[in-house]
């Protein structure tokens, strides 16, 4: 089965390598255009250009995959099917019916539940239990085509968005790889979705992660496991900034402004929500590197009654 793959980021790699080590027939790569990249404005090739590069597959990049140039490339392909995986550009309908098995999109989350650009990091922020992959038919809609196949993963107390990415990553490729030959037969049967059972996954913007310290402790615990690594959970002290990188609800009470300081030890800084206490373990200072609260606290001085703020 001759197919297309489409897709971005490193999640997307990791599916086509897998889908690469299992034997299947990739003869062409689809990805976003190499874009410059850090202070010296490089030009960097993104991660499934660098995956494809590795297994010999030709790379076609587009700057946007509906024009018409792009859709005979396509065509001239003649491919089975096409598989996405965050790719980063809607499909037009020309495109959808172009293979003969249509296209197929590794989603990550148990759909109707989080469609949109960032369902990984919304099951942490949430507080989900369980999250997973899901391999869906694709049709004009935005992650509205028919399951073929899903399978769930637990989330860890601890999970951040960084660490469910990679479990996704993982578990998007043994999925999909699994479902090939079944799409093939024509042995999977498509399940509708339940629209009425649906939530969108929004876009993560930097600005998400300013934190607003009048939300419950809880709550904002869990923004900063789900922003990390990028956006990254934020707050300014003495004009700065300061990244969250690590926290808990701590087990006490106490009283005052949300943003107060209400102690410190050689673990934590303890900062007054609107609801309860967070402990701060990990953070990092505008312009220093990432630490421990412990080594932060060796040079810094925090104590009772300092503000953390969402402005400078």
């Amino acid at each position: 089965m001759k197919i297309v793959f489409m897709g971005t980021p490193d999640l997307a790699a990791e599916v086509l390598d897998t889908m690469m080590k299992s034997g299947c027939e990739v003869t062409l790569a689809v990805t976003q255009p190499d874009r410059p990249k850090g202070r010296g404005r490089g030009v960097i090739k993104t991660p499934v250009h660098e995956c494809a590069d590795r297994w010999g597959i030709p790379v076609f990049s587009p700057v946007k995959v509906k024009t018409p140039d792009a859709v005979q490339r396509l065509r001239e392909e003649a491919p089975d099917l096409i598989v996405v995986a965050a790719f980063g550009q809607i499909l037009s309908k020309e495109i959808l019916e172009l293979p003969r098995y249509g296209c197929v999109n590794v989603h990550a989350s148990l759909l109707p539940k989080y469609r949109g650009a960032a369902p990984i990091q919304w099951a942490v922020i949430d507080g989900e239990e369980k999250s997973g992959v899901t391999i869906m038919q694709m049709d004009v809609g935005l992650d509205t085509g028919d399951i073929l196949l899903q399978e769930e993963i637990p989330l860890a107390a601890d999970e951040t968005g960084e660490s469910l990415y990679n479990k996704m990553a993982k578990l998007g490729g043994e999925l999909l790889v699994k479902a090939l030959p079944m799409i093939e037969q024509g042995t999977l049967t498509p399940i509708k979705q339940d629209d009425s059972a649906s939530s969108y996954a929004s876009m993560l913007r930097k600005e998400m992660g300013n934190i607003d310290w009048s939300m419950p402790a809880e709550k904002i615990e869990r923004l900063v496991r789900g922003l990390n690594s990028w956006p990254g959970a934020y707050t300014f002290m003495n004009g700065k900034m300061l990244k969250i990188w690590g926290s808990s609800v701590a087990d006490c009470a106490a009283e005052g402004e949300p943003g107060t300081v209400v102690g410190t030890d050689k673990k934590a800084i303890y900062v007054c929500c609107g609801e309860g206490v967070l402990a701060l373990t990990e953070v990092q200072y505008e312009g220093k590197k990432r630490m421990s609260t412990q080594a932060f606290l060796l040079g810094a001085k925090v104590g009772p009654g300092q503000k953390l703020t969402s402005e400078r």
